[in-house]
């Protein structure tokens, strides 16, 4: 690891400069007292771009959708232990993405430390469980060092989050030097007889090849679309994916659905499981008198690759190994069509089809209205999807964030729920702030309509009015287009399809974001 040391150099003028070294050239921040040196560095340290947000949890969300966009990492600044505990959530979605982050968290200088001051925290206990690498810094020239093996980390895959802690001390005190980047460690292959015993699974009938993360990219969803015609075998994906390249002239994938009697009726015909970048299916919750186990009790499961692996190479190997040689079975766009008819899953499904962009990114966080809205897209113009992979509500806005600041020729279609826009509502003003190229439609149901048919599932009984409160936004109402144009969005409300066909099509002629309430 090459060093250059400059005397007059503190150590959050390195820290940026090794970032930037690295390839990190973005950064969500929310900064505080304990941080203003690394502000300060921004300035005088050119080639890393700040994106201010009013919530620790946009900031740690727009890093995920960054790195699921760009392929490498983004950092984030926040202020000791409460601004890293208010990242938490999109943190934890996050690290079950496989998305590779660096959080730079302040800290007071040691001095202060000992006084046990109002904002003193076990920040490394708050960190550890959503990063699998913690780290304080304890020197101004050990800090480019510290960073470097930051950025290591978070590139190592799939992708994992880094958590640097600088003591202000640490940040203000010259000495520092300057770290080159680290290379991580290669995704391991897997070996051929594996690779056989995969290849025989998929043969002769009732046999799924199950996708996860790193298998849906364009070409390997071709790769395993051979693979399915070679060997007869099904193909599907896990219920929330990472990242997933779909629509015309692409392989369609179904996805294991998320109720879990469905599910468990979906899988009932496999006895043979072959995984590719996923888990072995299992359900989101535990309900009395069902099974958490989706697949059925006789069902032969393969890993061959997880998400740590070389996926690419393990479905190439495959491919090989079952000797597939036809072309895969892609969807054909699917033709235009008038859409007309009230805010129902079905109708908004059927506008989404014909409205997605070519190139399009859909964020999806539309929790029940949205799960008719797979299956009616495999046709529409290729776009790429994002799910939320760790089920803690409040991602879709801060991912639409990152997406849009990583790819900023493409256009970002964020669908959002309104009880879980709500969480991270901040995010509108980051996005107006920066100009982003984000379409939010915010299906308004008033309610946590999910929960509701949860009281269901967990035999909770009939829920009276005082459970049916809890589960209410309408007292009072929400109104999205009021809070959209108070932080700069423009925003129109929709309560027929036809009208939001017609409002999704003006936020793509739009040069900033926009917002649609769609009012069911």
């Amino acid at each position: 690891m090459v060093q250059d040391r400059h005397p007059e150099m503190n150590g959050a003028e390195s820290l940026v400069r090794t970032l930037i070294a690295c390839g990190v050239d973005t950064c969500f921040s929310n900064p505080g007292t304990s941080e203003m040196h690394f502000v300060a560095a921004l300035d005088r340290v050119p080639g890393m771009r700040s994106v201010l947000a009013l919530f620790e949890g946009v900031a740690t969300g727009a890093a995920d959708g960054y790195w699921r966009m760009a392929g490498k990492p983004a950092c984030t600044l926040l202020h000791l232990g409460p601004g890293l505990g208010n990242g938490l959530s999109n943190l934890h979605n996050a690290k079950k993405a496989g998305s590779g982050i660096v959080n730079i968290v302040g800290e007071h200088a040691e001095t202060h430390r000992q006084l046990d001051a109002p904002l003193m925290s076990d920040i490394e206990g708050i960190a550890r469980p959503v990063s699998q690498w913690v780290h304080r810094s304890e020197t101004a020239a050990a800090v480019g060092a510290d960073a470097a093996r930051a950025v290591q980390t978070a590139r190592t895959a799939p992708g994992q989050v880094a958590t640097l802690i600088l003591p202000s001390d640490t940040a203000w005190t010259t000495g520092g030097r300057v770290a080159g980047p680290l290379t991580p460690p290669e995704p391991p292959v897997p070996d051929q007889d594996l690779v056989d015993q995969a290849a025989a699974l998929l043969r002769g009938g009732e046999a799924l090849l199950l996708l996860g993360s790193g298998a849906l990219t364009a070409e390997n969803l071709e790769t395993a679309g051979r693979i399915a015609a070679a060997t007869g075998c099904a193909l599907m994906s896990e219920w929330s994916n990472a990242r997933l390249e779909r629509g015309a002239g692409r392989v369609a994938v179904d996805k294991v659905p998320y109720p879990i009697d469905a599910a468990i009726e979906v899988l009932a015909r496999f006895r043979r499981i072959v995984l590719v970048g996923a888990r072995a299916p299992i359900g989101f919750f535990a309900y009395p008198g069902k099974p958490a186990v989706l697949t059925r009790p006789d069902a032969e499961i393969l890993p061959l690759a997880d998400a740590s692996d070389d996926v690419t190479a393990a479905l190439g190997a495959l491919r090989d190994a079952v000797g597939a040689h036809a072309s895969a079975v892609v969807n054909g766009l699917r033709p235009e069509a008038d859409v007309s008819g009230p805010l129902e899953p079905g109708g908004i499904a059927a506008v989404l089809a014909q409205e997605i962009p070519e190139g399009g990114i859909v964020v999806d966080e539309s929790i029940t209205t949205g799960r008719a809205f797979f299956p009616a897209t495999h046709g529409a113009r290729p776009h790429t999807w994002l799910n939320n992979c760790g089920g803690s509500i409040g991602y879709g806005l801060p991912v639409a964030v990152g997406a849009a600041v990583a790819c900023p020729g493409r256009k970002v279609l964020a669908l959002i729920g309104d009880g879980s826009a709500m969480y991270t509502v901040q995010a509108l003003w980051t996005m107006a702030r920066e100009g982003l190229s984000v379409i939010t439609v915010i299906f308004a149901n008033r309610s946590y309509r999910i929960l509701r048919g949860e009281l269901d599932n967990v035999g909770a009984g009939n829920p009276g009015p005082r459970a049916l409160d809890m589960l209410s936004l309408d007292r009072p109402h929400l109104d999205w287009v009021q809070m959209a144009r108070s932080m700069g969005v423009e925003a129109a409300r929709v309560e027929d399809c036809a009208a939001l066909a017609r409002a999704i099509r003006n936020g793509m002629d739009a040069d900033g974001p926009t917002l649609i309430e769609a009012v069911m």
